[in-house]
């Protein structure tokens, strides 16, 4: 399982005043206690309340390289401060994230080939988010053979079938886990991934909400999830799916320490 910590944005009131502050030392601490947790990539985000968030992101990605070496996520919805990002980077970049829109699938495409980077599509596109997996599985169709086109490897491809708030919408757990099983079944997958903590927003239980969808999706074929690894109930069922569902490469020393 891919994880990829959520913890270091700017759209936190918290984050947002650490970057104000530039405030190395509580910045690296959030770093390093999240790649110690076991984050694989950790995702960064400046937020939008500046008027030089490409200058901010520069500063953030060489604070965080100052403390840990995990591979960074860069996330923005403009493209200038991506690849100001990446520039600065010492590891391949996971850039987060493109969606199926055609002009802007492409500028982004070119910047993840340009650079080597893997890349994370939402699939919706110029009509919105579909409401049913069927419109979705069509974009993320869309948005793999556009990759292919531009020689992405489909390793370095993640596709984002766009969960949102089960409060609001709680039709849209079973639109999105079939739309996960749809796009595993492909020939040659991408990675699928979602933005976790959406499926739980403005809801009470949110940590057992999280965990509980992250299972099941999971058995359906996700790969990959933005995430509070520092849940540590999250990451211990995440653990425990991978050995259920025979991913976990240590699954009988696991399960022999719980049988003691």
């Amino acid at each position: 399982m891919i994880f990829i910590g959520e913890r270091i944005s700017g759209s936190q009131p918290q984050v947002y005043q650490l970057l104000l502050e530039k405030n190395k030392e509580e910045i690296q601490k959030l770093a390093r206690k999240q790649a110690e947790a076991g984050a694989a990539y950790i995702d960064l985000s400046v937020g939008t309340a500046w008027l030089r968030p490409a200058e901010t992101m520069v500063w953030l990605v060489k604070t965080v390289q100052e403390a840990v070496n995990t591979p960074l996520a860069l996330e923005s919805r403009r493209i200038d401060v991506i690849e100001a990002g990446i520039q600065v980077c010492k590891n391949p970049v996971l850039i987060n994230s493109t969606t199926g829109e055609k002009n802007k699938l492409a500028s982004f495409m070119d910047l993840a080939v340009k650079h080597q980077s893997s890349i994370i599509a939402l699939t919706m596109d110029e009509q919105g988010i579909p409401p049913h997996a069927v419109g979705r599985v069509a974009i993320a169709k869309r948005i793999m053979e556009f990759a292919d086109g531009y020689g992405l490897p489909r390793d370095r491809l993640f596709i984002d079938p766009v969960l949102l708030p089960l409060k609001f919408s709680q039709s849209q757990g079973p639109v999105v886990l079939e739309a996960i099983r749809e796009i595993a079944g492909e020939r040659v997958p991408p990675h699928i991934i979602v933005g976790l903590s959406n499926s739980s927003q403005g809801a009470k239980g949110r940590r057992l909400i999280n965990r509980t969808f992250l299972t099941m999706a999971m058995a359906c074929g996700l790969d990959a999830v933005i995430g509070d690894v520092l849940d540590a109930d999250l990451m211990e069922a995440a653990t425990m799916a991978e050995v259920v569902l025979e991913r976990h490469p240590h699954a009988d020393r696991i399960l022999r320490r719980i049988k003691k």
